[in-house]
């Protein structure tokens, strides 16, 4: 009996790919690369499933390209504005993501941001590596202090919650804002729910991590830095588009916050223009989830809910399961 067919749309890290070689006959993107649209288009077709990347767009067009037989897309990210969810519904196709196990990677990161904006820790990097570091100084790099501060988290799901109960350690206190009251995260944290406008009032950092959605594109924009203290540093490991990077350049080059510390951007890969020049800044390429460990347990997660899929059975992430209660 024929294997199942299965596209995986880029090389992941560990041992996830041999495993679902075990079950199925896999199709690797053979560039170090992201495929291009008719790359996509082209190999998706005649799959059982596909696992794919948060940078792969899945509309109806690769939905319909991939076929009637295909069961599944598993986005290898935790995030999946990326895939047209009520398109693959529509088709029987389920979805997948891989929530959980980047938690603490990504909080971590956004930790590190967090200090590196505050503590200037590029800019001194940088400093030392020139040469013109000479002697010490009383008024060379001066930073923020962050224990003892007031901690603005948006979002309070498991992403946010992990970033809360972290902030414990430095005595901060916390406000937070969701679309709801969330009684677990106040008890982990310490936390008090406030709306929008009285944790970008209040708090003297602030961390993003809602999903992106048509509530949340430009959650904060030119209104909302001008709310901010003028000593606030805004963290966003989330979703780019959540803020308007223009008017981020804008306020950052008026010094309406102190800084800002991002693994995402409104049009990824791209950047606003300005974004680069500025010193009160710091940008990665959006390793939020980038441990060895990390992606590994993501891979594995990914090809368990493909296997599941293939096998007749609801994937564990699966995000449509209503796919299932129809056949």
């Amino acid at each position: 009996m024929d294997k199942p067919k299965v596209l995986v749309t880029r090389e992941i890290p560990g041992e996830a790919i041999q495993l679902l070689k075990e079950y199925c006959d896999v199709e690797m993107n053979p560039y170090d690369r992201e495929m291009t649209r008719k790359e996509l288009l082209e190999r998706v077709a005649g799959k059982d499933g596909v696992l794919c990347l948060l940078t792969n767009t899945i509309d109806e067009e690769v939905l319909d390209a991939a076929g009637k037989q295909c069961k599944i897309f598993a986005n290898y990210a935790v995030g999946y504005n990326n895939i047209d969810i009520s398109g693959a519904t529509k088709r029987g196709i389920a979805v997948s993501n891989t929530p959980g196990v980047l938690d603490n990677a990504t909080a971590d990161l956004a930790w590190a941001l967090l200090f590196a904006v505050s503590r200037r820790i590029v800019e001194g990097d940088t400093f030392v590596r020139e040469g013109r570091f000479t002697a010490w100084s009383p008024t060379l790099l001066l930073g923020r202090d962050i224990s003892g501060k007031t901690l603005g988290i948006i979002g309070a799901g498991r992403i946010g919650s992990n970033f809360g109960r972290k902030a414990k350690a430095f005595d901060m206190k916390i406000l937070y804002t969701a679309t709801r009251p969330n009684q677990v995260f106040e008890e982990e944290t310490g936390g008090k729910f406030v709306n929008k406008d009285t944790l970008l009032k209040e708090s003297d950092f602030i961390s993003v991590h809602v999903p992106l959605s048509p509530a949340t594109k430009h959650y904060i924009g030119e209104r909302e830095f001008d709310m901010m203290k003028r000593t606030a540093v805004l963290i966003n490991t989330s979703r780019g588009p959540v803020i308007d990077e223009n008017a981020l350049v804008q306020a950052l080059k008026e010094k309406k916050i102190w800084g800002a510390g991002l693994d995402v951007f409104e049009n990824e890969p791209e950047l606003a223009a300005g974004l680069t020049q500025l010193e009160n800044v710091v940008i990665v390429p959006h390793v939020g989830s980038a441990t060895i460990e990390t992606r590994v347990k993501m891979g594995i997660m990914a090809v368990q809910n493909i296997i599941q899929a293939l096998q007749g059975e609801i994937p564990p992430n699966c995000i449509n399961p209503e796919v299932f209660q129809h056949e």
